[in-house]
């Protein structure tokens, strides 16, 4: 979350520019940028690109309509604020596309575009990417055997400031301001707006729809629902991978709010996955499932009373609690009580593979690399980053272009400047929480299906650290059989393992078709 893929409340009522799918059909036009006459971009105008392909799902034949373009959102004087860059794939020979479940997607940071989901995991074509090898230019991508087009229609939606997008200042004759959209509640104010409008252009009002956010796009995503719902638009699941509800249980931040031990508690789990998939534990356990519920029940029993007693722990107990860490970590005795049984995640990415000289990933922990300085006590950088980043910008900006036929011209950013990113609700000064935003969702619409995807080896948003937020929203318990949980032997990204995707794939298509 708080790294590149991670990095009521009043309503701004926007209009749109954006003229309707069936009204593009009818006229047989279709907007596209011509850079060889327009030598400057008008991000005023929606622009866009439709185009057809197909994709094989699991042995099936799927044709579609893809739609490349842009999205104006306008203020309530028809003054436009913000260009929201998107792909919509359709599938073809629908009877009435109006009963078909469409699913709005979308990546997080905050300010990050949605090009990790769209080539990883849902798109008709995606990265190459041989798991935990590394791969070389010239990058490929393949047909996507687990895209979800087989049963939904996807829209990839780049959040603001990202992708093909811009906010359109008063300096490019619009009256947007950055401060109206990088911010919790602005953010999720543009998603809701983008949605509204795009179903409204499509007519796809009665269709079962469907939120899928990853990381910071599950905090958005708890923000979106229930903007969403009570603004009148009903919604059947929200899909969360990797998620992160409140920054208080980060353990990246654990330092900076003394007093709270949720963040090492919760934490663990993931430690004592990374530690099994490196064989760094003393005694390592054949199997991880039945290791991981040993180290859940320690860590919110014996090691959750240590912690909270704080200084007023006895020797024997502290000794006995490092030893017992030890054993769940494989991190030295010696280091463990140095640090008062209190471990961040980058102090684990640092340490655990430091005799080798050698971290972890953050969002996957599979993933490792050298260290830029052995002696420094955390990582400098993300491993993970370096092995599939620009396979990623490669064959994206390759396929928007030469399949999709959209983005002469133009610029595409994987990650836009959003800071600063207003964090504060209501002129709060706590640590972001949108817990309540999801229970009051979930409230709101009892019929409201909740599924949550979290990877053993993901340090950035353990997995464990999801469950416990769940299990604490602040909503009756019986919403609680609402939620579904599922697990993969992989990181924050899930789809980086094949065997991972194809879970992935197979567990969200039953949860979309068993909840309309």
């Amino acid at each position: 979350m708080i790294s590149k893929k991670m990095i009521a409340c009043l309503v701004l009522v926007f209009t749109t520019g954006f003229s309707s799918f069936a009204q593009m059909k009818k006229e047989n036009t279709t907007v596209k940028i011509n850079i060889e006459k327009d030598t400057v971009i008008n991000y005023k105008k929606p622009q866009n690109s439709i185009t057809e392909g197909s994709v094989t799902v699991e042995g099936k034949r799927i044709n579609y309509e893809a739609v490349a373009g842009t999205l104006i959102l306008k203020n309530s004087l028809d003054t436009p604020t913000l260009s929201m860059s998107y792909v919509a794939y359709f599938k073809n020979d629908q009877k009435d596309n109006s009963q078909r479940p469409v699913t709005f997607i979308y990546n997080g940071g905050p300010g990050s575009s949605t090009i990790w989901l769209h080539m990883g995991a849902w798109g008709p074509q995606r990265v190459f990417i041989n798991d935990t090898s590394r791969t070389k230019a010239p990058y490929k991508t393949v047909n996507n055997d687990y895209s979800l087009l087989d049963v939904s229609d996807l829209v990839f939606i780049d959040a603001p400031g990202t992708g093909f997008g811009e906010v359109i200042t008063k300096e490019r004759g619009g009256a947007g301001d950055r401060k109206d959209f990088f911010g919790i509640d602005q953010d999720a104010r543009a998603f809701r707006d983008f949605i509204t409008q795009f179903i409204t252009d499509y007519n796809r009002w009665n269709s079962p729809k469907y939120l899928f956010g990853e990381s910071y796009g599950t905090f958005r995503s708890a923000v979106i629902a229930n903007l969403l719902q009570s603004g009148g638009v009903g919604l059947n699941g929200v899909i969360l991978l990797s998620q992160l509800l409140t920054y208080e249980n980060m353990s990246d931040e654990a330092h900076s709010h003394p007093g709270n031990d949720n963040p090492y508690i919760l934490a663990l789990p993931s430690y004592a996955a990374t530690a099994w998939y490196h064989h760094k534990l003393p005694d390592q356990p054949e199997k991880l499932e039945p290791f991981l519920k040993e180290v859940e029940h320690f860590a919110m029993n014996e090691y959750t009373l240590a912690l909270n007693k704080g200084a007023t722990i006895d020797s024997n107990s502290f000794n006995a609690v490092a030893e017992k860490l030890h054993n769940y970590t494989g991190l030295p005795v010696s280091y463990i009580r140095k640090a008062n049984l209190r471990i961040t995640g980058p102090e684990f990415e640092k340490t655990l593979l430091g005799d080798e000289s050698k971290v972890t990933g953050r969002l996957d922990s599979r993933y490792s690399g050298s260290a830029y300085n052995p002696l420094s006590e955390t990582p400098e950088y993300d491993p993970m980053d370096s092995y599939i980043d620009a396979a990623f910008t490669a064959t994206f900006n390759n396929y928007v272009r030469a399949q999709l036929k959209f983005g002469k011209g133009m610029k595409y950013k994987n990650f836009g400047n959003v800071s600063p990113w207003d964090y504060k609700r209501g002129g709060g000064t706590s640590y972001p929480n949108v817990m309540n935003d999801l229970a009051h969702a979930m409230i709101y619409n009892p019929d409201l299906k909740v599924m949550l995807n979290m990877g053993y080896f993901d340090l950035g948003t353990p997995f464990y650290e999801g469950v416990f937020e769940m299990q604490h929203l602040p909503m009756p318990s019986s919403l609680q059989k609402n939620i579904e949980f599922d697990y993969y032997y992989s990181g924050h990204m899930v789809y980086l393992h094949p065997e991972s995707l194809k879970k992935l794939h197979d567990n969200v298509a039953k949860f979309i078709t068993s909840s309309y």
